[in-house]
C-alpha cells in the first residue's frame, strides 16, 4: 500500500467546533495506532499534549459514490478521562477490531476509511430526560429494570421532570445504559423522545417503551470537539513526519 502523497483534492481533514481541542494530529495518532498494528510498520511519536479526556474514536467507511455518506465501521470510546497519548491509540485499535457489532477492521480497507475522534467536555446532570439540545449536547443515559418501577401512575403525558424521590434505588445489575455522541441525533433526523427511545432500545430494552420508564431515566448531558480525517491526510501526514525525521 503505497503513502504517497495524495491529491489535495481528496482531503476530507474536517475540524468541528472547538478545532483547538481536537486536533487533525489526534486522528492521525489513531490511524498510525490502526495502520502499524496491520502493516507491522514502526509507529511514529505523538507531538500533541499529553492531556486527559474521555474520548470515543469511530471509523468510517467512505462511500466510491459521490455524494453518498460515509458508513460507521466501529465506534468505541471511555467517559474515564484517559491521557490522549494511550487513550486515542488504545481506543483506535479497540473500535476497529472489538466493536461487536462489526467484523475486524482489514488491512485492505485502510484506503477506504476516514477517522473521527471525539474529546468529551462540559459533562452535566440533566434535570429530566428532556433537558438537552440536539445538535449541541450528546446524551448518556442509565434506567432500571422497568420490572422496578411504581406502577401506581402510568401517565403517558411527557414530562419534563425525571427527579422524583419515589424512583427506585438503582444497582449496576438492574440499571441499564446507553449513550448517543452530539453528531449522531442530528444525522438520524430524531427528535428528543425519539433519539431518548433509541437510546433505550440501545441499553438492551427491547419491551414496550412507556413514559414512566422515560421518567425513571437519569440523564447525563455532554459536548464534543471532534475532527475528522481521511487515509489520504494520513498518508501525507505519515510521509511528511517520515521525512523530517530522516
Amino acid at each position: 500500500m503505497s503513502l504517497l502523497p495524495p491529491d489535495p483534492a481528496a482531503s476530507r481533514i474536517t475540524p468541528e467546533s472547538g478545532s483547538n481541542v481536537c486536533l487533525p494530529e489526534h486522528c492521525f495518532h489513531a490511524f498510525d495506532a490502526l495502520y502499524c498494528a496491520l502493516a507491522n510498520a514502526q509507529p511514529i511519536g505523538p507531538s500533541f499534549p499529553n492531556e486527559k479526556y474521555p474520548l470515543f474514536v469511530t471509523w468510517n467507511t467512505r462511500s466510491s459514490r459521490p455524494g453518498r455518506a460515509p458508513r460507521l465501521r466501529g465506534c468505541i470510546g471511555s467517559f474515564d478521562a484517559l491521557p490522549l497519548w494511550d487513550g486515542v491509540a488504545e481506543y483506535a485499535l479497540i473500535s476497529a477490531f472489538r466493536d461487536s457489532r462489526f467484523r475486524k477492521i482489514d488491512k485492505s480497507e485502510l484506503e477506504s476509511l476516514e477517522c473521527h475522534v471525539s474529546l468529551l467536555t462540559d459533562f452535566e446532570d440533566a434535570d429530566s430526560y428532556l433537558d438537552w439540545s440536539i445538535g449541541v449536547h450528546g446524551i448518556y443515559i442509565s434506567f432500571p429494570h422497568p420490572s422496578l418501577l411504581p406502577s401506581a401512575s402510568a401517565s403517558e403525558t411527557p414530562s419534563p421532570l425525571s427527579s422524583s424521590p419515589y424512583l427506585p434505588r438503582m444497582t449496576s445489575k438492574q440499571t441499564f445504559t446507553a449513550t448517543y455522541l452530539p453528531d449522531v441525533i442530528p444525522e438520524q433526523g430524531w427528535n428528543k423522545i425519539e433519539a431518548v427511545d433509541s437510546a433505550i432500545n440501545k441499553a438492551g430494552w427491547g419491551g414496550r417503551i412507556t413514559e414512566d420508564l422515560r421518567r425513571s431515566i437519569k440523564l447525563r448531558r455532554y459536548q464534543s470537539k471532534a475532527c475528522t480525517v481521511c487515509w489520504d491526510d494520513y498518508i501525507q501526514w505519515r510521509a511528511s513526519q517520515t521525512r523530517r525525521s530522516q
